[in-house]
């Protein structure tokens, strides 16, 4: 088969379909990551106009929409974006164990790749510093990684 890995700075996403589904809560970190995303989409060839965006209440139902896309078969790739910040009550373990587990289940269930944009952070700082207008944005890395994941699986399944 060949070398598999591929060069992030090489990654081209034109044809390929992209969806991006992110939460709204904490709307400050979740359209940075947003924003990020969309670049480097753009970037890679895939203008926003031929991006698929949803939008869901929390970092929660992230899972349940990622997988109802996968599953209408137009989606090569889920960006999936949100942000849970710690509390004070053990809510923040729920929410994180929900989102990671449901997604994961989710990508292996339908063999579509999903991209975990999801921050579990300690406090806002810690958020919007990862959801910042630099290299460093999770949406972007997000991004990155399922336009890589889509690229490596059509050429496992194509040659």
């Amino acid at each position: 088969m060949g070398k598999t890995e591929l060069n992030p700075k090489q990654l081209d996403a034109r044809g390929l379909r992209v969806a991006v589904v992110a939460a709204r809560y904490n709307p400050k970190v979740a359209d940075g990551l947003l924003k990020g995303a969309l670049l480097a989409l753009q970037e890679m060839g895939l203008p926003e106009t031929e991006v698929d965006i949803f939008r869901v209440p929390g970092a929660f139902e992230l899972p349940l929409l990622a997988q109802q896309l996968a599953k209408t078969g137009k989606a090569d790739a889920v960006v999936c974006l949100g942000v849970v910040i710690r509390g004070d009550t053990s809510h923040f373990d729920y929410v994180c164990e929900g989102v990671t587990q449901g997604l994961m289940r989710a990508t292996l269930e339908t063999q579509i790749p999903m991209a975990f944009g999801v921050l579990t952070t300690d406090n806002e700082a810690q958020a919007l510093a990862r959801a910042g207008g630099d290299d460093h944005n999770k949406g972007r890395e997000a991004a990155l990684t399922a336009v890589e994941m889509a690229l490596l699986k059509k050429r496992i399944h194509h040659g």
